[in-house]
């Protein structure tokens, strides 16, 4: 009953925060953020009839997917991807939020062409491109400077379908002061992929997100509580 109470409020607020800046609440992507949490928590939220999870770690995710699979569900990968990884994302993951690099974006590349995507709806990879917005040194993301050539070089690939642009702006306990970093990301999405997608916004920020243009919030704590 917590459970569905919270999905329920935290469903409400997107609601409220679409309407305030006329958008239609139902653009909007619930990523409930499953990380730390048992199977049998995610288990209780699908049947509360939430339908799309965020994951931030391979090995994590893994026993999660392969114990739930895809029936019902997609499966996204919202944390830093590292190339020895790549081969097990793509075969666990519907969507990777965190393309940062050329490098990763080509090995995923390579791995769909070899591997193939079996068992999901497509034989192509939909991804983000994270962009890294601010100085923090622990944030992952590709810089906006170089933004232009990684979006070149996905958009030439056969098997990546890139969605739109992520970002993981600092935390402050002040919301307002994230706004510029949701606001930025969705100018750098005017400007280089017009219609594409916007992951931002978490738990304590998602509200300013959607005001800001986010079609994806990832939302954990206010869904499932701490992390244990």
């Amino acid at each position: 009953m917590q459970l569905k109470q919270a999905i329920e409020t935290v469903k409400k607020e997107i609601e409220e925060a679409a309407i305030k800046v006329g958008r239609n609440p139902d653009e909007i992507t619930l990523i409930a953020v499953s990380k730390s949490h048992p199977t049998s928590l995610i288990e209780e939220a699908i049947e509360c009839g939430l339908t799309v999870f965020g994951e931030n770690r391979v090995q994590e995710a893994e026993r999660k997917i392969l114990e739930l699979g895809h029936r019902d569900v997609e499966w996204h990968l919202i944390g830093h991807l590292q190339s020895n990884k790549a081969k097990k994302a793509v075969k666990l993951f519907d969507v990777i939020h965190s393309v940062d690099s050329i490098k990763l974006a080509s090995s995923l590349e390579r791995i769909c062409k070899e591997e193939g995507r079996n068992g999901f709806k497509s034989d192509r990879l939909p991804i983000f491109i994270q962009v890294k917005l601010s100085d923090e040194e622990t944030k992952s993301g590709i810089v906006e400077e170089r933004l232009p050539e990684l979006i070149e070089f996905v958009q030439s690939c056969e098997k990546l379908e890139l969605k739109g642009l992520m970002t993981l702006p600092p935390f402050f306990e002040d919301v307002e002061k994230v706004r510029p970093y949701f606001r930025r990301l969705r100018e750098l999405r005017d400007k280089h992929l017009p219609n594409g997608w916007l992951s931002m916004g978490m738990s304590h920020d998602f509200r300013i997100a959607i005001e800001e243009g986010a079609t994806h919030v990832r939302i954990g704590t206010r869904i499932f509580g701490q992390r244990s």
